[in-house]
């Protein structure tokens, strides 16, 4: 990944603040438009919750409601481990905090899993060598595989991996922190279309309105946050005279 070492000596951040300072806001909204043929991409998904019947019971004061939690799905190329590892990383690269949802809510590991069983099948082989890798790198620094670990420890890990620090990876460590966190960012902030920024979380992130054609003269007053646009580009029909809707040649479909 591109050296930004600022000279400290200590491990890097690998938080939502250190992502945002090097990303940037047009980098993250650059990353709105489809995924660039030779991206790599993975995903993680869990089968639906079965749910059971259950005797009445008493009603009870409703608890306060956390972060909507992402919608699970089927798994289409990752293993159950593989997701589970996954879903973790791209957690603390992107975390849910009290700036609103992160890469989990917006399914980043989703569209990770999705691409890779299309045109960015060759990198399937590097998820699953380098997820186990990094199961077994955290077994071996902090007792236990990533998943399971805390938040702090998981940083800790991730920290080591980008800076080349940690062993067992093919062809190093820092690629493979520097795959997953490029995935990451784009599963966040792409266009819905590709699986990832589910209910536009990762727009609304950033403060960016949505793809519109036009831009009326109001909006483009200074300190005035246009009314966000909550539909995919894919959705214009613009797009479908045009066949885009199957995938724009790239692959890629709903």
């Amino acid at each position: 990944m591109p050296n930004d070492n600022d000279g400290r000596s200590a491990p890097r951040d690998v938080s939502r603040r250190h992502l945002f300072k090097q990303v940037g806001l047009a980098g993250a909204a650059a990353a709105v438009t489809a995924a660039a043929p030779g991206v790599v991409t993975a995903v993680a998904q869990t089968a639906e919750p079965v749910t059971t019947a259950a005797a009445p019971k008493p009603q009870a004061a409703m608890p306060a409601m956390p972060l909507a939690a992402p919608r699970l799905e089927a798994l289409e190329t990752l293993t159950a481990a593989e997701a589970d590892t996954l879903e973790a990383i791209v957690a603390r690269l992107i975390p849910s905090d009290e700036n609103g949802p992160g890469a989990t809510e917006a399914r980043a590991a989703h569209y990770i899993d999705r691409a890779l069983t299309g045109p960015l099948r060759g990198s399937r082989a590097s998820y699953a060598a380098n997820l186990a890798a990094t199961d077994v790198y955290a077994q071996a620094k902090k007792g236990a595989p990533f998943a399971k670990l805390t938040a702090q420890d998981q940083d800790s890990v991730l920290a080591d991996m980008e800076k080349n620090g940690a062993t067992g990876f093919t062809p190093n460590a820092a690629a493979f922190f520097a795959l997953v966190r490029a995935h990451t960012i784009q599963g966040t902030f792409c266009d819905p279309y590709y699986g990832g920024n589910a209910n536009f979380v990762g727009w609304d992130l950033i403060g960016y309105p949505g793809i519109r054609l036009a831009v009326a003269a109001d909006e483009q007053r200074m300190k005035v946050r246009a009314k966000p646009e909550r539909a995919s580009a894919y959705a214009d029909a613009g797009f479908a005279m045009t066949g885009a809707t199957k995938g724009g040649g790239h692959g890629h479909r709903p």
